[in-house]
């Protein structure tokens, strides 16, 4: 049986981890075996702050949808039904942005929900 020298494709294992935890601090970006636990925990890290951002961003937009309803005499919830009821298609980042960039845009949107 014949010998399988595995030195390059170790190597090119190693350089791509390393290169990954380049920046890191002290051992973590030249040790391999400190640099792959930590490229390791901050893949997972990212994957996770994926999905926060969107939960975030979905907190900040109802936040904001909410302080200009309440500006209106609405409340936040109230303001979902009426719009599901009348059948206005506006998602929340877009009443998010209304309500903080075009103001007369969205007291006329409330002011039809209303009538």
């Amino acid at each position: 049986m014949v010998r399988v020298k595995r030195g390059n494709v170790a190597r090119n294992r190693r350089k791509k981890i390393l290169k990954f935890a380049k920046g890191y601090k002290g051992a973590h970006s030249r040790l391999f075996r400190t640099a792959n636990g930590q490229v390791m925990k901050a893949l997972v890290y990212s994957y996770v702050g994926r999905k926060q951002r969107k939960r975030d961003f979905k907190k900040l937009w109802v936040c904001r949808v909410n302080a200009a309803a309440r500006q209106e005499g609405l409340t936040y919830s109230t303001l979902k039904y009426s719009l599901r009821k009348s059948s206005i298609g506006l998602n929340l980042k877009m009443l998010a942005q209304l309500s903080v960039l075009d103001k007369s845009t969205f007291s006329s949107i409330l002011q039809e929900i209303k009538n």
